[in-house]
């Protein structure tokens, strides 16, 4: 494995509500290798957006907060510093891409301005408008400076993402953080988006921490991969490895969803059930409902996963993997 770059442990995020503090993001650990694309996936509402929040310490609500743990990144423990000196972190070696590009860029600023704005953030020695104009061309973007003079709404969805991504890369950081980077765009842009990416990180040597729904963009993008459920890593191993012998009953429903050419099947097949209420979490394993070789140890002992690149939390790992666990016929 390369070096360590970031390494979160036992990192836990709480929502406010009437009921007190709910748990989204619950001891969960996960470290990302310098120059590596490391996959964080899972259904919606499993808590992959919030733990990528948590890192940035920049929530969508002032009801949000990191209670414990530690985000450990180049040897400084993140949740530590002062925020000012957060602030010199954020943007410069650390950058998000978020889902969103439509809103997260200023309806008000031109392209070029909202490209610009973190390099005069961090004070860039070097000239910013040809900064920004060689960032516009490195996106692939047609005619930089007509882009650069361009307001959000006058440019494609896809024009919007790399703008987006060309911000994030301003600063050269050592850690972009891309949350759902492909998310409403068509088949062919998302494409070139995932080259770009790739690209940014073969030249400048970033570390990416890719967070997504899709196990398509998984298998093609990522080097390891950390499966999430219900605010939890439930498994974690490399790409290969985890696509040719899942250990998690979650992750083979996830593998078992998906839809390939290559498989003859003429029925969809999709995980009975729905992500639990985090209100109302299971006893035991938070899977257990949902599971169909749940037993009374699932039901009522959470399982142990150890820190370690090949994790996974299940107490009936052997059984899971002995057999065909998921029928197409399962839950009607």
């Amino acid at each position: 494995m390369n070096e360590i770059i970031l390494d979160a442990r036992n990192l836990v995020t709480e929502i406010h509500q009437r009921r007190g503090w709910l748990r989204v993001v619950d001891d969960v650990s996960f470290n990302v290798g310098r120059g590596e694309i490391v996959g964080l996936v899972g259904e919606s509402g499993c808590g992959k957006s919030m733990t990528a929040f948590s890192l940035m310490q920049l929530f969508p609500t002032p009801a949000a907060r990191v209670a414990s743990g530690q985000i450990i990144f180049e040897n400084r423990d993140l949740l530590k510093l002062a925020p000012n000196e957060l602030r010199r972190v954020r943007g410069a070696q650390i950058a998000m891409i978020f889902q969103d590009p439509a809103t997260f860029l200023d309806p008000l600023m031109t392209l070029g301005d909202q490209i610009a704005e973190p390099l005069r953030a961090h004070n860039f020695a070097g000239d910013v408008r040809a900064r920004t104009r060689d960032l516009v061309e490195q996106m692939g973007l047609p005619d930089p400076d007509l882009i650069a003079r361009r307001y959000p709404h006058q440019v494609s969805g896809g024009q919007k993402q790399r703008a987006l991504i060309a911000s994030a890369m301003s600063c050269a950081p050592k850690l972009l953080i891309a949350d759902e980077p492909t998310t409403a765009l068509d088949v062919t842009v998302q494409a070139q988006i995932l080259d770009l990416m790739r690209d940014l990180r073969a030249q400048t040597g970033a570390a990416i921490l890719l967070i997504t729904h899709d196990l398509g963009v998984i298998a093609e993008m990522c080097d390891r991969v950390y499966v999430m459920y219900a605010g939890k890593i439930v498994e974690a191993n490399t790409t290969r490895e985890l696509f040719r012998a899942p250990r998690h009953p979650y992750t083979q429903g996830l593998l078992r969803s998906t839809v390939s050419l290559e498989s003859a099947t003429t029925e969809l097949f999709a995980i009975p059930g729905t992500v639990p209420n985090l209100n109302e979490l299971p006893r035991g394993c938070r899977f257990a409902p949902r599971c169909p070789i749940a037993n009374a140890q699932c039901a009522h002992e959470p399982p142990f996963v150890a820190d370690e690149t090949r994790a996974v939390a299940c107490w009936n790992v052997e059984r899971a993997m002995a057999s065909e666990i998921w029928k197409l016929d399962v839950g009607r």
